[in-house]
């Protein structure tokens, strides 16, 4: 009895977390489409400067074009990727799930050699450590994604799904990036260890962190899951629900701070 409850409770928890990042990821989605599509639109493409560095450059069509279909690309995995993680979705629509998946795959593929080539021509605020923390979580993203897709090929199903929830993670990395730092900025009252030039010691760190920290996360996951005591599952639940509350913070100061604002 206290096993199927503690079992109950961690993934009561996990689901907690899924439907408030999806909430998130989706509002995310909103302000890509309105801002970057509405600039696009407009033929305004200039406005992504105001929050890109080395974004649109007149004159660099190559460059431009790839920050394009970065950025429709990252609007269309976020709003798939989670579909994939819905048992349901699995269940009762498994050819949807199979052309969703192979889509995925290919976008975060796409998505990831972008943002490889904007990083290293174009630059990125942070300096250094985001230069490099966003190169690994880009070959990260390459490892993951087609190691899904190969275990998915071979109906090794259960691996399949644990290197589909890691790709998901890692895909996700940009919003954690921007959750997390608003979630530091609000419990600390300021942009502590964030520094004039955007390179203090806690953008340093979450430029690793953003995708380490969640990866870490969701492997002691799938270890209380699999393997996990009584009171090993109900500590991951309790973890879990502390950082549910902290995306909460992290996605409400977000859209407070950086989406909504763009969007009037």
């Amino acid at each position: 009895m206290q096993i199927a409850t503690a079992a109950r409770a961690l993934r009561a928890s996990g689901m907690c977390w899924f439907l408030t990042a999806l909430a998130g990821q989706w509002l995310f989605v909103v302000y890509i489409a309105a801002f970057y599509g509405g600039a696009a639109t407009r033929g305004t493409f200039a406005e992504w400067n105001e929050v890109l560095v080395g974004g649109y450059v007149a004159g660099g069509t190559v460059g431009n074009v790839v920050l394009a279909a970065h950025l429709l690309l990252a609007a269309v995995i976020t709003i798939g990727g989670p579909l994939q993680l819905v048992p349901w979705i699995r269940a009762r629509f498994l050819p949807f799930h199979r052309w969703n998946g192979r889509l995925y795959i290919l976008t975060a593929i796409v998505i990831s050699l972008a943002g490889l080539y904007m990083v290293w021509t174009r630059g990125t605020a942070g300096g250094l450590a985001m230069w490099v923390g966003i190169s690994i979580n880009g070959v990260l993203i390459l490892v993951a994604a087609v190691t899904a897709w190969r275990l998915a090929l071979a109906r090794r199903i259960a691996a399949h799904r644990r290197w589909a929830l890691r790709s998901f993670i890692l895909v996700s990395g940009v919003w954690f990036f921007r959750v997390g730092l608003m979630c530091w900025i609000l419990l600390n009252q300021g942009p502590v260890g964030i520094g004039k030039d955007f390179d203090g010691p806690f953008v340093r760190f979450w430029a690793f962190g953003c995708y380490l920290v969640p990866l870490a996360v969701l492997e002691l996951y799938l270890r209380a899951q699999d393997r996990g005591t009584p009171t090993g599952r109900y500590a991951m639940a309790g973890g879990l629900a502390v950082l549910t509350l902290g995306t909460g913070i992290g996605i409400v100061g977000a859209a407070m701070g950086m989406w909504l604002p763009r969007l009037t």
